[in-house]
């Protein structure tokens, strides 16, 4: 396996960055930029760009890439700087306030600050992963759909992609929840998903809906699967992961924006052609970012219940909004003009393989 250490440790300090860019975007953030990583080669038209994503599996194309150095060997002398975030919203804000150029995102809040900057602050240039969610709960409590009502389910964050999930599934099981709140006939506990396994092994907790690893991580704590989100979707597939830009970005720099689409491309055929080599990688960069690496048999339930796809799989987006609406957590959802996928399809083509749709949601 060709791991670039040089590389996964100048990835440590960004997660310092992360720390500053989580309690406001201003000038400390854009002086505390971190170390460059290795960068070689002809430079793009930009000196270096910034690439936001969670210490998640369901962002390994983000994981690998940067671990294998698929993403900077595209890049060239242009220096890929990587920036850790626990939460969609917060890397939004940090897009929003040009702190990031590109983020790794789920499709809630990508679609939230695309509806609330009125069309003007980012687009989905690609897909990256699908599914690695489920309702994970205590199995002496919950042992089937209806024993969820009355107690007490964790999420990651008040409107990120899992609690609008859950949100909706409640809905649909015809129980009423505050949306904002979290009171109602469930209990929905908003939490950093670093602390649920803590807080289901205290009890404080019935169970949750979150992505991978959290909850094989529950599972390990002796948690049963109750349901895995993929079975609610059609072909069982929905979009977990994209690949959003600044449409500044986008505007004046489309050559580094194609040169990260190569590398992600790159990278999802070779975690698809690699998976166990790929799995150890990316937890060789979760153990960098956090501290502290995936047990094995956590990392051997999670894995495989993540697919890595390049398509934004932009039908179930729309879905996911509708979702968002219903909960009324979002007002008159906006997604015209949100994909631009034109730089992917680019990449698809001289790669050989199929190109992508946007579900007529893309930018005219």
């Amino acid at each position: 396996m060709r791991v670039r250490h040089g590389v996964v440790r100048a990835v440590v300090p960004y997660l310092l960055l992360a720390a500053v860019t989580a309690c406001g975007y201003g000038s400390r953030a854009a002086e505390d930029d971190g170390r460059p990583v290795a960068a070689h080669g002809r430079k793009l038209s930009v000196d270096s760009v910034r690439i936001g994503y969670f210490p998640n599996l369901t962002h390994a194309t983000a994981l690998v890439g940067v671990e294998q150095g698929f993403i900077q060997e595209e890049l060239g002398g242009t220096q890929l700087k990587a920036v850790a975030f626990s939460a969609g919203p917060s890397e939004i804000e940090a897009l929003n306030a040009g702190a990031i150029d590109i983020g790794f995102i789920g499709p809630s809040p990508a679609v939230n600050g695309y509806t609330r900057s009125g069309g003007r602050n980012l687009r989905i240039v690609s897909g990256a992963a699908s599914g690695g969610v489920s309702l994970v709960v205590d199995p002496r409590k919950i042992r089937t759909p209806g024993d969820v009502k009355g107690r007490r389910i964790a999420t990651p964050q008040l409107g990120n992609t899992q609690d609008v999930a859950f949100l909706n599934w409640v809905a649909e099981q015809g129980w009423k929840v505050d949306p904002r709140g979290g009171d109602g006939d469930v209990s929905v506990i908003r939490t950093d998903p670093k602390v649920i396994p803590d807080a289901y092994r205290s009890g404080a907790v019935d169970g949750a809906w979150v992505p991978e690893p959290t909850a094989s991580q529950l599972v390990a704590e002796g948690a049963k699967v109750l349901l895995d989100e993929a079975t609610l979707w059609p072909e069982q597939q929905f979009v977990i992961t994209n690949v959003v830009v600044s449409q500044r970005f986008l505007r004046e720099h489309p050559d580094v924006v194609e040169a990260v689409l190569r590398g992600t491309v790159r990278t999802n055929r070779w975690i698809r052609a690699h998976p166990a080599d790929a799995g150890r990688a990316a937890n060789a960069a979760l153990e960098e970012l956090t501290g502290k690496e995936l047990p094995a048999p956590v990392l051997a339930h999670a894995w495989p219940r993540i697919r890595f796809l390049d398509d934004p799989l932009a039908g179930t987006l729309r879905a996911q909004a509708g979702h968002a609406a219903r909960a009324g957590l979002l007002e008159d959802p906006q997604l015209d003009g949100i994909y631009d996928l034109a730089l992917l399809n680019k990449v698809l083509r001289a790669e050989g393989e199929p190109t992508v749709d946007d579900a007529a949601l893309g930018v005219e």
